[in-house]
């Protein structure tokens, strides 16, 4: 989705000297070969079911690549939709949740989340975005790093290399209008308040986005040093 961009992410990697690429899921071509040349890569969020590949075929070649991507142990970062796929190019199931989970507020760290990059979440009340309704088995190689009372699988990771986020740290909430357009008919469908969105956005852009700074530039820099 042209607005669920980098985010905060593309400034962080910027001061960290890394250029990046975009490519388009279900338009450019996404194999093993056209990921090779990168040295990190991240699988951004998106509307698409994983389970989905009856409809869109291109979920196939979507998950080899991250399977390829995985075994070449390079550095990979999965926020919502990229963290489904994480999970599921590693073997683990990928379903709908009870119920979708959108809007401003906080998770629970685990002892191995405050003893990682998502300690600093604390700036902002631990409060991140929530945009999902689907959820994971958590693959059994995998650290839990944070929770919800609705989704217990919000965040893991698989040593320095590898970081699965069901939530968004790296959406500028000050550009989250681009959200509340985009996804206009899922917040209808789940009858939820466009306007307390937005002002709980504007409420907490501020520490929200200093967290984030905070938690994806630690791991980058950990990621970086294992280039």
């Amino acid at each position: 989705m042209a607005f669920e961009d980098l985010g905060l992410l593309d400034t962080l990697l910027a001061e960290r000297g890394v250029a990046s690429r975009y490519l388009e899921a279900g338009l450019d071509e996404l194999s093993a070969a056209a990921l090779r040349p990168a040295d990190l890569l991240i699988v951004l969020g998106g509307p698409i079911g994983v389970y989905e590949e009856a409809a869109y075929p291109f979920l196939t070649d979507e998950l080899a690549a991250i399977q390829s991507w995985l075994a070449s142990n390079k550095p990979i970062v999965g926020i919502c939709l990229g963290a489904q796929l994480i999970a599921r190019a590693l073997g683990m199931r990928v379903f709908p949740n009870r119920a979708k989970e959108i809007g401003i507020a906080p998770i629970s760290l685990t002892a191995a989340g405050r003893d990682s990059p998502l300690r600093a979440l604390a700036m902002a009340g631990d409060r991140v975005l929530h945009w999902h309704g689907d959820t994971f088995d958590l693959p059994p190689q995998a650290e839990l790093l944070a929770s919800t009372a609705l989704t217990t699988n919000q965040a893991f990771r698989i040593g320095d290399g590898v970081l699965g986020l069901q939530f968004h740290i790296e959406t500028r909430l000050t550009t989250l209008e681009r959200w509340l357009i985009g996804h206009a008919c899922e917040l209808a469908a789940a009858g939820l308040d466009v306007a307390q969105l937005r002002a709980d956005a504007q409420r907490h852009a501020a520490p929200m986005e200093a967290a984030g700074r905070h938690v994806l530039g630690e791991w980058l820099d950990r990621a970086m040093a294992r280039m």
